[in-house]
């Protein structure tokens, strides 16, 4: 049986592992299979694939689909490189590094191998060595956090990357011009039972007026930016589908992974939340914990009494990405009312992409991204959404969960 140790391989995980030589304006993977992406259509003169985007976004043609004959479309390194939204080429090394981590921790989670690493024991699994621990697997969220920090050091573009599960900020190099936030993993939890899960992660730039500061102070003092200056934020959705959703400043934009070329291809350009959903994505179990204000708003949208006379149905899974995937594509509102989630590392990001989907975040008071961190593991409630649900929603006086008995999980 395979070690699941091999798995983390970069060429085990992923054979379209991006050469060294790496040029963020020509990736060229192995040639595509005669298939035809969603959104394509034939064209009659040429009998080719080929994708009519929408109005307003980039049109980009893939070298690949030039070079080969094949059909053409657009990647996510096409898409934010200089033929498309064009971030500048740091940001593109960036992303393309980042996304080579996401596939790698794809594959793992996807692995049969991966309920051993999610329990972070050996299980039934040998190890190397009998009398050594530190060959034991490790759980998957602390393996995903390696994996990103291993692909954000050799992109060379990054000073420090801030991560849920570290304590404190760790600093990559002095020359790195941005600063990365991260979830490596939400929803580990939910491995065994094959529910989806995902990455959250945000990107600001480096403040240079901090150099002088010592590497302890200058690595928290970034990481503690405002929400308001992210230069890029994003998820990764670990599903049926691995989906990568990112916001540059210019739109939310989805792209699905083509396993037949490693590719990231774009499938949902300019993502517009509706401006009213019929759902709502809460724990309701936790009912009678919740203040007067968020109790009488449930039983009202449910009954169809709101400002919208329908009733709103209930979707939750307790997964973040996958109920802020489904909010972000069908609109309503996506919460967890108490002090739970981490500004910096998911309220943040989250809130950034539905801003710029056209929806709203907040604490069920105040703007997330006008919240200014003071602690690494900052914590409070938060509500995503349609713009018109969350307007509805704040408008009740307590929404936000104060007594927190504790739950065992």
């Amino acid at each position: 049986m395979e070690s699941p140790a091999l798995l983390l391989s970069p060429r085990a995980a992923n054979p379209n592992h991006p050469p060294s030589s790496f040029s963020p304006h020509r990736v060229l993977w192995s040639p595509r299979r005669n298939l035809r992406p969603l959104g394509c259509s034939i064209s009659t003169s040429s009998g080719r694939a080929t994708r009519r985007p929408p109005l307003g976004s980039p049109r980009v043609v893939s070298e690949m689909a030039s070079s080969t004959g094949g059909e053409s479309y657009t990647t996510l390194l096409e898409y934010v490189g200089k033929g498309g939204a064009d971030v500048g080429d740091d940001l593109v090394v960036l992303l393309s590094h980042l996304q080579y981590a996401c596939k790698r921790i794809a594959a793992l989670v996807a692995s049969p191998f991966n309920a051993e690493l999610g329990r972070g024991g050996g299980g039934g699994v040998p190890s190397s060595s009998s009398s050594s621990e530190r060959d034991a697997p490790k759980p998957l969220d602390i393996v995903s956090n390696d994996i990103i920090l291993a692909s954000l050091r050799k992109s060379g573009k990054v000073a420090v990357m801030a991560s849920e599960e570290d304590d404190v900020p760790v600093w990559i190099t002095d020359h790195g011009l941005f600063v990365v936030v991260v979830d490596p993993l939400d929803g580990s939890r939910n491995i065994d039972v094959s529910i989806p899960t995902g990455t959250i992660f945000g990107v600001y730039n480096r403040l240079a007026e901090l150099d002088h500061l010592p590497v302890e102070e200058k690595a928290q003092l970034n990481s503690l930016q405002s929400g308001k200056r992210l230069v890029a934020a994003g998820y990764v959705l670990y599903s049926s589908a691995t989906i990568f959703c990112i916001g540059i400043g210019s739109g939310t934009h989805a792209f699905t992974l083509d396993h037949s070329t490693g590719e990231f291809v774009l499938t949902h350009p300019s993502i517009q939340v509706p401006r009213r959903g019929q759902i709502y994505s809460v724990n309701d179990a936790r009912y009678f914990d919740w203040p007067d204000g968020l109790r009488r708003y449930i039983d009202t949208v449910r009954q169809g009494k709101g400002q919208f006379p329908k009733k709103y149905s209930a979707r939750y899974i307790c997964s973040l990405v996958a109920d802020f995937h489904r909010t972000l594509i069908y609109g309503g509102v996506v919460m967890n009312p108490r002090d739970h989630l981490r500004l910096v590392y998911e309220a943040n990001p989250l809130s950034f992409l539905v801003e710029h989907a056209g929806g709203r975040g907040s604490d069920g008071k105040t703007r997330i991204l006008s919240i200014q961190p003071v602690e690494l593991h900052q914590r409070l409630p938060l509500f995503l959404g349609s713009v018109e649900d969350m307007h509805e929603l704040e408008s009740y006086d307590s929404i936000q969960q104060k007594i927190n008995p504790g739950y065992d999980v």
